[in-house]
């Protein structure tokens, strides 16, 4: 039971990997009920494996780029099927839409180019993002109302850049990096560890010496 428990949080993570064709799907269909639907559930997942992961105390680097991965396509599957469901929408919106997209490829691409991987902050800022997206995503689509997308997009300008900041600061990826302080931090405590390092070499060098 306790193995079992202890892949949930992954499991969940999956589970949000293997909707991301189902939504693509039913968005090529102009199926908009049904992928609304399908959406909540994948939607639903999202939150509960962060939580179940800290509750289980069952977060990994695996974890974390499970989710990052589902993330990701997720959005994308929001984005294909605002174009291909909505297309007035999409068309009016695409501004928004393009700032959105880059706010997430510009960080993503600069962290691939250092650390030669694609990075897994979960800053608090991101996070935030998406529990204000979901229902701005939703009162767009169902309404009409863009209002909330828009403001959304535009904090997601400040999530890049953290991203970046982070990104710059750190000198190898890190996952679950809530902010650009605790990035700082983590490289003081680093460059600390690097001095007490040199001191006890050195020390014992002199002893040797002696």
């Amino acid at each position: 039971m306790s193995q079992l428990a202890a892949n949930i949080p992954n499991l969940l993570s999956c589970t949000r990997l293997l909707l991301v064709p189902v939504l693509l799907v039913l968005a090529d269909q102009q199926q908009a009920t049904w992928f609304l639907s399908v959406l909540a559930v994948s939607l639903s997942t999202d939150a509960a494996d962060g939580y179940l992961a800290r509750k289980l105390n069952q977060t990994s680097e695996l974890g974390a780029k499970l989710d990052s991965w589902a993330d990701a396509l997720t959005y994308g599957a929001m984005v294909v099927a605002l174009a291909w469901v909505w297309p007035e929408l999409f068309n009016r919106e695409i501004w928004f839409v393009l700032t959105g997209l880059g706010c997430y490829l510009v960080p993503t691409a600069l962290g691939f180019l250092k650390f030669r991987e694609l990075p897994s902050f979960h800053t608090w800022s991101a996070k935030a993002s998406a529990v204000m997206m979901v229902p701005a995503y939703y009162i767009m689509v169902i309404y009409g109302t863009s209002l909330m997308f828009r403001l959304v997009v535009i904090f997601d300008i400040w999530v890049a850049l953290e991203a970046v900041f982070i990104t710059f600061i750190l000198n190898r990826n890190r996952d679950n990096v809530p902010t650009v302080f605790h990035a700082r931090e983590i490289m003081k405590r680093q460059r600390e560890r690097l001095r007490e390092r040199r001191k006890e070499f050195r020390e014992k060098m002199t002893g040797r010496k002696n």
